[in-house]
């Protein structure tokens, strides 16, 4: 199978390059990303995009591939609505559209959130985006889409958010994480699993198209 990844620098993006090297049926995977990871290893190769969103120039680079892991997104604090749809939808589609129509065989899968407004008329912003980027990647012409909706995720194996405030309530929740797992076990998965279920659900398919956090663990087990 050969895979592209676009944001592989992020925590998501670092679990799913992850679980691409460690999976023996993973035989190529492409990291697109605005600056390269420094990836060193005989499946991966790098294309470092000014706009990721526009693959006109490099088409003949993203034919042939199975699947894509698009796991690329920012925090909406301190955003408008405006500036957060031309990052979270705008420049989501027009990368999807492009390999939509190189690639009509690809499995898409697109990491979004716990809490995404599929009605994309809830209050809280950064959800309603969201659904509009689900629901327009799901009317593309790909083999198959699905859409990631993980909650708390556990980083493993030394795997960082780029995020400081992510980074910093990961550290505050740290101690706490086998409670919450505990007690509420559906609300929290980790990279490995999320990972794992990316190349699960790319090669085998899933019975629908949003994928929560208690599928993303039974997936990625």
């Amino acid at each position: 199978m050969k895979v592209i990844v676009f944001g592989g620098s992020g925590m998501v993006g670092q679990a799913a390059l992850r679980a691409c090297l460690l999976d023996p049926e993973v035989s190529n995977v492409l990291m697109i990303g605005r600056s390269p990871t420094g990836t060193m290893d005989q499946k991966v190769r790098e294309l470092t995009l000014p706009d990721v969103g526009d693959l006109s120039k490099v088409e003949d680079q993203v034919r042939g591939y199975d699947a894509c892991f698009w796991c690329l997104g920012v925090a909406s604090a301190g955003m408008t609505e405006a500036e957060y749809r031309r990052v979270t939808y705008d420049l989501t589609l027009r990368a999807a559209q492009t390999l939509s129509r190189l690639n009509p065989e690809m499995t898409f899968v697109y990491v979004s959130g716990a809490g995404t407004d599929s009605t994309e008329h809830g209050r809280a912003m950064w959800a309603r985006v969201k659904g509009q980027t689900e629901n327009a990647l799901l009317r593309l012409p790909f083999h198959a889409a699905f859409m990631f909706r993980p909650g708390i995720i556990q980083p493993m194996h030394g795997i960082r958010s780029k995020t400081r405030s992510y980074r910093v309530l990961y550290a505050l929740l740290r101690p706490f994480l086998f409670l919450v797992r505990l007690a509420s076990p559906d609300s929290m998965t980790c990279t490995d699993h999320v990972g794992r279920a990316m190349i699960r659900v790319a090669r085998e398919g899933a019975p629908k198209p949003l994928i929560g956090t208690r599928e993303i663990n039974a997936l990625g087990m």
